[in-house]
């Protein structure tokens, strides 16, 4: 609870219609920002916190409602809720990453936090197309390098730091530096103008997530999704994780995803909706969703390539000959399958 005197509360105004303020936003407490953020209102009788000891009920709802789309954009300010957040250039992702503002998108339910300035890449390292203009205009089609196992083992440099109170952000940094540490490019960044390195998709997000300014918090699943460009060809993998201590519902809902290995399980409808950042995909319900993804070598019994894309790459067993791969029983190899030295985090695979 708020406290302080009767002569605090007296000199204190709504942040909204300058009216004695009798109550405050829980959130900006724990958040410990200024007291000036008050509001007479309230969103709803069991998100109150009373400034002074007795009856919180002293005012209606209507300023907080009234309030409450740009008041919730405090809470995301991964500085000091203030315009910091602003001059280090953190801004909200608009027209699929074309585009930022400082107001808070509005969305029904969630949606996004503020993302940070674009990652830089070394020169050094050999960038796709897409990473001048934003337009992919020549897909890679070379033979099969390392590429997959740098994209394994930066998934688990990421998953390693997986825990409450980190942010997204902070996972596409790790994401950004591991990729360019073992001479790749992150083939997410300014495809099609995407702005980050990696996707983080959290809770009812289903894929497409941008790292923004938002604390992982206890019970969340979030899905990384890594793809590494590496002289031509593209690794390709994701998985969901979780974050502390989460619910019986979501250890089954992603255990399950990760025995269908499909590309995304919701545990409500399967419709989505879009946020207003033109990228990330939701599910219509708020429900959450898991998803796990592997690029996989497929070997086609033909004289002729079929076709290669970022998750799936089909070869003819000639073709076998430069990627120094071995055919399977079933002709599928999983490329990028989880290490000896991955982190032991799904605990069905415990023996």
């Amino acid at each position: 609870m708020a406290g302080g005197s009767g002569s605090d509360a007296v000199s204190l105004s709504c942040a909204r219609c300058a009216k004695p303020a009798h109550l405050q936003c829980p959130k900006c407490v724990q958040l410990k920002l200024p007291r000036k953020l008050l509001l007479s209102g309230s969103l709803s009788f069991l998100l109150l916190m009373p400034i002074v000891d007795g009856n919180p009920l002293s005012s209606s709802q209507d300023c907080f409602k009234a309030s409450w789309t740009s008041h919730k954009s405090l809470h995301s300010n991964p500085i000091s809720g203030n315009s910091t957040q602003q001059d280090l250039g953190w801004f909200y992702c608009l027209r699929e990453g074309q585009a930022r503002t400082p107001k808070l998108p509005h969305f029904d339910w969630t949606g996004p936090y503020p993302i940070s300035p674009k990652r830089t890449v070394p020169t050094h390292i050999h960038q796709p197309d897409w990473a001048i203009d934003g337009i992919p205009k020549i897909e890679p089609n070379s033979d099969l390098q390392y590429v997959v196992e740098i994209a394994r083992e930066v998934l688990d440099a990421a998953s390693r730091i997986v825990r409450p109170g980190i942010t997204t952000a902070e996972i596409d940094a790790v994401v950004h530096e591991a990729t360019i540490a073992a001479g790749g490019y992150p083939s997410p960044l300014n495809y099609n103008f995407f702005p980050k390195s990696c996707c983080t998709s959290v809770n009812e997000v289903i894929c497409h997530g941008i790292p923004d300014a938002r604390k992982l918090e206890d019970g969340d699943i979030v899905n990384v999704d890594v793809s590494v460009y590496y002289k031509g060809l593209h690794g390709d993998l994701n998985e969901t994780f979780f974050v502390g201590n989460v619910d019986e519902a979501s250890k089954r809902l992603v255990q399950h995803t990760y025995e269908c290995l499909d590309n995304a399980i919701a545990a409500g409808v399967w419709r989505d909706r879009m946020w207003p950042d033109g990228w990330a995909n939701v599910t219509a319900d708020g429900k959450l969703s898991a998803q796990f993804e592997h690029t996989l070598l497929v070997i086609f019994f033909s004289e002729n390539l079929v076709y290669m894309n970022l998750s799936v790459l089909v070869v003819t067993p000639a073709r076998l000959v430069y990627t120094n791969m071995q055919v399977t029983d079933t002709g599928v190899e999983v490329l990028t399958e989880r290490l000896p030295s991955s982190p032991k985090v799904f605990p069905w695979l415990s023996p």
